[in-house]
């Protein structure tokens, strides 16, 4: 309670100096409240919202609008655990994709298929987005819109902007979010989200609504809330403006030569499937690779390393990654998808027995390939891009197939070193 009526105070200082600000007196009249100063223990709070308050007005941003949204907030602790714990970097792919390709996620997702038949067939006239790839995306975000988060979105992203892991990113969304309010597109008590800031059925971030959310049922709003059309519309667009090929083949899953030098499973090393399939790569299910798609680009993908499944993903897998920019999450798009066109799933064994690394055993990992002369750019505990890079050096310098995956057995080599 403290907090709020710190961050009331600062507003309340803000607003008295109205003349010069220039604000509507409905705005003035609604806070004139006596509220106490604010404590020591509430100083860093409250002076990131005063430093936030200037670059909101900079922006555009109505003193009204600000007042509005952002009066009470005060942080949320729950927001911050989140950030440090999201699921697609801190649990191992399989039990992620458990979760996200369940049997019931897949056959909700066939009932959403037939429930919206028609409507499908206009996105996918509208966008060349496959409805299954749409579906799929309902169903990851929010379950087919069962749950699209609890958390107002103001308060939300005033706690990461605060927290300051990623401060420049959380502002932006915070000043789109007012200016979203401000255009009378929601209002405050409706835009409910993710802890992340996510909203509506699809999970828009603000600054993707502002560029690529659409009115698809024309009624005059971009109503990604409340209603599918504009929601599944959305989402369609922003795949197309990503490059979705409505002709191609998210990937395969495929097995490798005995000997097969992991090294290849970068994402800086693509080549045409025709390269890969001469390496020696083929289908895990004894099939054809599709002859239209020979000349077209792809890389291997080994999330579990080499006791895992492997992939070759081309532009769709990485348009997917616009979205959410993580592998486990395009994987789950795509296999779910996959299983809505009534294909299988992952075929091969996930190395179920590994191993897991806590947090602190990750953070551990990071700081030990920084200090070997392998920077992973930070250490957070989150497995992504840089550390996989950075692991796959230290594995190639000691002579490790370097698949740069980070097993508890891999942090026992580095503990070694």
């Amino acid at each position: 309670m403290r907090s709020s009526r710190v961050i009331g105070f600062v507003i309340a200082s803000m607003l008295a100096s109205s003349a010069t600000i220039g604000f509507s007196s409905q705005a003035s009249a609604a806070v004139r409240l006596p509220l106490p100063p604010p404590s020591q223990a509430d100083g860093d709070f409250a002076n990131w919202l005063t430093a936030f308050h200037k670059k909101a007005m900079q922006a555009g941003i109505s003193q009204y609008t600000f007042d509005r949204a952002l009066r009470w907030v005060s942080p949320d602790p729950k927001i911050i655990n989140a950030d440090r714990n999201q699921p697609e970097f801190s649990r191992p792919v399989w039990a992620y994709l458990d979760s996200a390709v369940s049997e019931t996620r897949v056959k909700n997702g066939l009932q959403k298929l037939t429930d919206h038949r028609s409507l499908l067939k206009k996105l996918e006239n509208a966008y060349g987005v496959d409805k299954e790839v749409l579906v799929a995306i309902w169903g990851l975000e929010t379950g087919y819109g069962a749950f699209t988060g609890g958390n107002y979105v103001t308060r939300a992203l005033a706690t990461l902007a605060f927290e300051g892991r990623r401060r420049k990113f959380a502002e932006e969304q915070l000043i789109a979010a007012l200016k979203i309010l401000q255009n009378g597109d929601t209002t405050p008590d409706k835009m409910q989200g993710s802890w992340a800031g996510a909203m509506g059925h699809t999970q828009f971030i603000p600054t993707t609504y502002q560029v690529h959310a659409v009115d698809f049922n024309k009624d005059g709003r971009r109503d990604i809330w409340d209603t599918i059309d504009d929601a599944l519309g959305s989402a369609g667009n922003y795949l197309k403006a990503s490059g979705w090929d409505y002709k191609a083949r998210w990937g395969y899953e495929v097995t490798l030569e005995r000997g097969f030098d992991y090294a290849q499973a970068s994402s800086a090393v693509r080549k045409p499937l025709m390269q890969w399939i001469e390496l020696g790569v083929e289908r895990i299910d004894n099939k054809a690779f599709d002859r239209r798609a020979l000349d077209q680009e792809m890389r291997l993908l080994m999330p579990a390393g080499a006791r895992g499944p492997a992939f070759l993903v081309g532009s769709n897998f990485k348009t997917v990654l616009a979205y959410n920019n993580s592998t486990s999450y395009s994987l789950a798009v795509n296999i779910l998808a996959d299983r809505l066109r009534g294909r299988p799933g992952v075929l091969a064994q996930w190395p179920r027995s590994d191993k897991q690394m806590g947090r602190s055993q990750r953070e551990e990992m990071q700081r030990l390939l920084t200090n070997l002369g392998f920077d992973t750019q930070g250490v957070d505990g989150i497995i992504g891009g840089n550390t996989r890079k950075a692991l796959r050096r230290f594995q190639k310098s000691r002579h490790i197939p370097a698949d740069g995956y980070p097993s508890y057995k891999m942090l026992e080599r580095l503990r070694a070193d």
